[in-house]
């Protein structure tokens, strides 16, 4: 009996390990590796946290916007941002730093070190400073990837005590000029950690990518944060698409880029050296990324942020929670191990009425006008109006869309 209950509390302690984890996927891109020759930050955030807002924060030396669980109503953990230094920080877990005999109960403050360094950091420097002069131990064990207005782009892998840089402009170090992390360090124990699959299915489409020179914010969101295809098996999904969206068809949904516990994208689209910081772009798909939009989003506007992507009068933001909503359709199965089980039919089917075959035309033209701004910004310069007159058009037509096509109100 006693055997049998070890062997349970093990099975339901891995299970909740895999579903509720933080498992984020991210990529910190050079400048020298993009068409435009701005650097980028990207992070497909996986968490046990559903419930994800845009804030706007205005307390420290620069103002910033970032991703932040609903329920931190003080915004006292950020996960991924952007500041109007043009400096852009965000992490993914890792699970083999620790040194041997670190028995540090402090734990999970990435998000309130991530906050520090947008309220305080410009640069690469001042980040280093940062965690060469907070208190030890830090509380962490985090792939932190950044980038600043100066052209510097860097993950830090960082542990209780120490970190180690590892510089994206180095050819040595990154010599397609980017780096992948998921939840392992290169620096750390080896075979250890978690994520290797998810890995693996990133590097082979940024490889891809690169040789193509299409490293862009569009890629990432579109093409590798929707991406079905399995890093070890290469099964795909989008090539077992049911008849319709009526029929039951449920595949394993374990080790792809997008999972269950897929909560929120950021991608920074930072500046060249000598451009503006104030034309640096918070790129953010809210909610589970497989049900929800892409909007993209500037620091310089303030806090004028449209109401669908902030905490409400329930404290959450509407497009998650619609978002959410969709998702619930994707995983019908509630009990036992349900969440690993995918509804395909919902979100692909041949007769192309799958969500995620609504949602990406749609997105598709949201994006392609917010590219038409940055573009205009690169030749006339930021210009706060024409971006407020945008948030009010796209904010309509996003509502509109999930009136239409799904029957849900996300407010006025």
């Amino acid at each position: 009996m006693r055997t049998a209950t070890i062997l349970l509390s093990v099975l339901v302690f891995e299970f909740l390990l895999w579903n509720f984890a933080p498992a984020c996927t991210t990529a910190v891109i050079s400048g020298k590796a993009t068409p435009d020759g701005r650097p980028l930050l990207w992070k497909h955030r996986d968490s046990g946290q559903a419930h994800n807002v845009l804030r706007y924060f205005n307390d420290g030396i620069y103002s910033y916007i970032g991703i932040v669980n609903a329920d931190d109503s003080l915004g006292e953990n950020v996960w991924a941002g952007c500041n109007s230094a043009g400096f852009a920080i965000m992490n993914s877990a890792s699970y083999n730093l620790k040194v041997s005999g670190d028995s540090t109960e402090i734990v999970d403050q990435e998000g309130r070190i991530m906050k520090l360094a947008l309220q305080r950091c410009r640069s690469l420097n001042d980040f280093e400073r940062l965690l060469d002069t907070l208190p030890k131990p830090l509380g962490v064990e985090s792939n932190f990837g950044v980038i600043d207005a100066q052209g510097g782009a860097a993950y830090y892998e960082t542990d209780d005590f120490s970190y180690h840089k590892l510089d994206v402009n180095d050819p040595v170090i990154a010599p397609e000029g980017y780096l992948i992390h998921t939840n392992f360090s290169f620096t750390g124990r080896k075979d250890e950690g978690e994520g290797y699959i998810r890995y693996a299915q990133a590097e082979k489409l940024f490889f891809n990518a690169s040789g193509l020179n299409n490293l862009t914010p569009r890629f990432l969101l579109q093409t590798v944060s929707r991406n079905l295809q399995h890093g070890l098996t290469n099964r795909d999904l989008r090539d077992e698409c049911p008849a319709s969206a009526a029929e039951t068809h449920f595949v394993n949904f374990r080790d792809f880029i997008p999972r269950h516990s897929s909560v929120s994208v950021m991608v920074v689209q930072g500046v060249r050296k000598g451009q503006p910081a104030n034309q640096a772009v918070c790129w953010t798909i809210l909610g589970f990324p497989l049900t929800t939009v892409a909007m993209p989003f500037w620091v310089a506007t303030g806090d004028a942020l449209p109401s669908i992507v902030t905490p409400g009068k329930s404290g959450t933001a509407p497009l998650c929670e619609a978002a959410l909503q969709l998702k619930e359709q994707c995983f019908p199965v509630k009990r036992g191990s349900g969440a690993s089980y995918l509804n395909l039919a919902v979100l692909l089917n041949t007769n192309g009425t799958g969500i995620l075959q609504r949602v990406l035309p749609f997105e598709s033209m949201i994006i392609e006008q917010g590219q038409n701004l940055v573009q205009m910004f690169e030749h006339r310069g930021f210009h706060r109006e024409a971006v407020l007159k945008f948030y009010r058009e796209s904010t309509e037509k996003i509502r509109h869309f999930y009136r239409k096509e799904f029957h849900l109100n996300l407010g006025e």
